[in-house]
């Protein structure tokens, strides 16, 4: 059994005994937390939450803990249901709630779920509020309302309202991706994005649409994160269904993965790159990505004479970062979109319907489509040392030894060569040191990743 405990939230494996998995008890407690950080943070008498989730096995018994308690917590509390993370982030302030509660353990697998947190903005939470939070659940410093105090709980389904507002974005051509008349497939593996994305596509006048693992059961029909090993068979089902492109989504809906028409990958990193050169064309401004993602998208944004601005990885990082240099586009390399023009949270539905229009005015296939941006390959590797050895020091003459490069050590050290680039990261939770390298050739990237490891060897003797 797991449990991770972190400013962003609560998850870990259904079961086990308190605090070892996530139990009923680990719930209550967590959510009790967050209501006290939350009335404390309102200047409102009652207080409004939202609480939606994905469709993984446990998610009906979480769920129902976490409204109760916040009801408990004499909190009024919205029930979405069966939500993406986008759809209950936009619900937030829709409603003009204090907060929002996700149930949703991402690309993990079936036995994890989660708490994620929200603020008033339908935003992420930030490090001091988590950490506040995390405070008040372990000295358990929350005391339940009264009989009369208690929070009313309403149910709403947000699904059809999501739809209609990314429909409304002034860069999103319904007309054009009806006239293209485009075969779609799509892959929810089994969870909410079975109910959201065939929503959409009819909402874009698409009219033949291919369902794979639409059914919203819970049972991932394979491992949910949207990477190109997970996805072998769907790349199958593509070409034999001669579609025009499938669109792949983790169990959350916020991370957007691509597979063109011949059953080929678009690249997960290629998929803000490929947006945002749509947005960029059209509305011209700053972009920003975290400090592992792919080079491909400054070299997109610079071509339009825009700003390129990488951030601190993870994203309520990347939120921020944009919010400091007013950027119109940005997000992560896993797929995630974040479109300011419809809200600051990755929504994979927003790129999938500017990703159409896209598609539709350039008159070019998929893979077409995808040759028109520079290559890059990242190899991902990690350096495992002792407990004793100091990762702050290494990182620090890491630095030092390439400071003659463009050098950034605001998460780890990221060094920026001529046409690649290196990131260290140390674990927040084990002795090792996470070294994704990016070059033109896979070659030329697992090259410069071992010649990185290599130096940190020296380094420690």
């Amino acid at each position: 059994m797991t449990l991770i405990k972190s400013i962003s939230g609560i998850r870990g494996t259904i079961g086990g005994k308190p605090s070892e998995g996530l139990s009923p008890l680990d719930v209550v407690k967590f959510t009790a937390a967050y209501a006290k950080w939350l009335k404390s943070a309102s200047s409102t008498a009652k207080q409004k939450v939202v609480v939606g989730r994905d469709a993984r096995i446990s998610g009906e018994m979480v769920n129902a803990l976490v409204c109760a308690t916040l009801s408990g917590m004499g909190i009024d509390v919205v029930n979405l249901g069966l939500a993406t993370t986008p759809t209950t982030e936009i619900a937030v302030t829709g409603e003009q709630a204090d907060g929002g509660i996700i149930l949703t353990a991402s690309h993990n697998p079936k036995q994890w779920n989660a708490l994620k947190l929200l603020n008033a903005k339908g935003e992420f939470i930030s490090a001091e509020d988590g950490a506040a939070i995390l405070k008040y659940a372990e000295e358990e410093s929350f005391e339940f309302a009264d009989v009369d105090d208690l929070g009313s709980m309403s149910e709403k389904d947000y699904t059809a309202e999501h739809v209609r507002q990314v429909l409304n974005l002034e860069l999103v051509d319904a007309a054009a991706v009806q006239a293209a008349n485009f075969s779609v497939a799509f892959d929810a593996v089994n969870s909410v994005g079975g109910i959201a994305i065939p929503a959409l596509l009819e909402a874009l006048g698409v009219k033949n649409i291919v369902p794979i693992n639409e059914e919203p059961t819970g049972e991932f029909a394979h491992v949910p994160e949207p990477l190109p090993e997970n996805l072998v068979e769907t790349c199958r089902i593509v070409q034999e269904k001669n579609v025009d492109v499938c669109f792949v989504v983790d169990p959350d809906v916020d991370r957007l993965s691509i597979i063109s028409e011949d059953g080929s990958m678009f690249n997960e990193e290629y998929t803000l790159v490929a947006i945002a050169d749509y947005v960029l064309a059209q509305t011209p401004g700053n972009t920003v990505s975290n400090m592992s993602s792919s080079r491909a998208l400054r070299v997109v944004t610079e071509k339009y004479g825009c700003s390129y601005a990488a951030s601190a990885v993870g994203e309520v990082n990347v939120v921020n970062k944009m919010r400091e240099t007013n950027a119109i586009i940005g997000g992560e390399g896993n797929g995630g979109i974040i479109y300011p023009a419809s809200h600051y949270g990755r929504d994979a539905l927003v790129g999938i319907a500017l990703f159409l229009t896209q598609l539709a005015k350039s008159g070019l296939k998929c893979s077409e489509l995808r040759e028109t941006y520079p290559d890059f390959f990242i190899s991902k590797n990690k350096i495992e040392l002792t407990p004793e050895i100091d990762v702050d020091a290494v990182l620090v003459k890491m630095y030092e030894k390439y400071q003659h490069e463009e050098v950034t050590d605001i998460d780890g050290v990221k060094i920026d060569f001529a046409n690649k680039w290196v990131h260290l990261r140390k674990s927040n939770t084990e002795p090792i040191i996470r070294i994704y390298a990016e070059a033109p050739t896979m070659a030329e990237a697992d090259q410069l990743a071992q010649s990185i490891i290599q130096d940190i060897k020296s380094l420690i003797g």
